[in-house]
């Protein structure tokens, strides 16, 4: 299994350090990875079984053809924009428009780049040079953007979670929080993806893998102190920052595939011009994620929070 370097994929450090995985049958290793494309590529080259892969990527990845599926999810919300104090010196309500004039670090292919995008494009703010646009400059991975706060050339950066607690942490301001923003509420973010060969050849194995991913939320859910000691085992930073990602508001890390917010995400992201349009019917599985589900609560009939997974599930499938 491939993730990245974020707190928001917590399920699966989980469910690894809780024994969830062992409980179904499966041996999976975790491996950090860069970016998106390293995941995808893993996934295609048969060296990954599953990624955890932000949806702005996956969805241009399935709309080029590469044939990924996604019947899972891993983080809603949890990425924004950070600014250097020096430019927020005096003003009281900061908003995207500070961002006006500046340099900005991002990720090309991601959601935090897609999320300024659509902000921008409804702020009515172009993107390039001048007192009156934002210029983007791009980077590989997330923790290079983040990086390159250091330069004297960039004066902003995209985050996703723990580099907004960390970023506030050195002393840099929040231009904004996706989650604070009405444009981005229940924005889908990482989700669960396989090649779409692999989930038809293994349900078997990828309905065992959901299942200990939904144990590990309901442990996330019920026994918070534990779950940010299994977070720091792949996530090596100060267990307030941590503690501030996964429980502060600003995010969630859900199993359910969300397929309609992801498929409204899709639209946005066409419209915007960000990749062509494509059935993105045929590379969504929930029927893996119900199935996992519904035998869970088989097992476990009054369990509040197992119940409360399966109303969101008939809710936004």
């Amino acid at each position: 299994m491939g993730y990245l370097n974020s707190t928001a994929h917590l399920l699966a450090f989980v469910a690894k350090e809780e024994g969830y995985f062992d409980e179904e049958g499966l041996d999976v290793t975790l491996t950090q990875f860069s970016s998106a494309s390293e995941l995808a590529t893993g996934l295609e080259s048969s060296k990954l079984d599953v990624a955890l892969i932000g949806s702005v990527p996956t969805l241009t990845f399935q709309s080029q053809g590469h044939d990924l599926t996604v019947f899972g999810g891993a983080m809603t919300n949890g990425h924004g924009y950070v600014i250097k104090p020096e430019y927020t010196e005096g003003v009281d309500d900061i908003d995207i428009s500070i961002l006006k004039g500046r340099n900005v670090a991002s990720v090309k292919n991601s959601v935090q780049d897609a999320e300024l995008q659509l902000l921008l494009a409804d702020a009515g703010i172009e993107i390039g040079e001048g007192e009156d646009k934002v210029n983007i400059v791009y980077f590989d991975s997330q923790k290079d953007a983040y990086a390159a706060l250091q330069n004297e050339t960039i004066d902003a950066a995209s985050v996703y979670s723990p580099y907004a607690s960390l970023a506030e942490g050195a002393g840099y301001e929040i231009v904004y929080r996706c989650s604070e923003e009405e444009l981005l509420k229940n924005q889908p973010c990482c989700r669960q993806v396989a090649s779409t060969a692999a989930l038809t050849e293994y349900p078997n194995s990828y309905n065992a893998f959901e299942r200990a991913i939904i144990k590990a939320y309901k442990f996330s859910q019920e026994n918070e102190d534990d779950t940010v000691s299994d977070i720091k085992q792949y996530i090596d930073i100060d267990e307030d920052y941590i503690r501030t990602e996964v429980y502060g508001g600003y995010g969630t890390s859900n199993p359910d595939p969300d397929k309609q917010a992801t498929t409204e995400l899709k639209d946005s992201i066409v419209e915007l011009g960000y990749t062509e349009d494509y059935d993105i019917d045929a590379l969504y599985n929930t029927s893996i994620y119900e199935n996992a589900l519904e035998s869970i609560i088989a097992e476990n009939p009054d369990d509040e929070i197992y119940l409360s997974l399966l109303e969101h599930f008939e809710q936004y499938e």
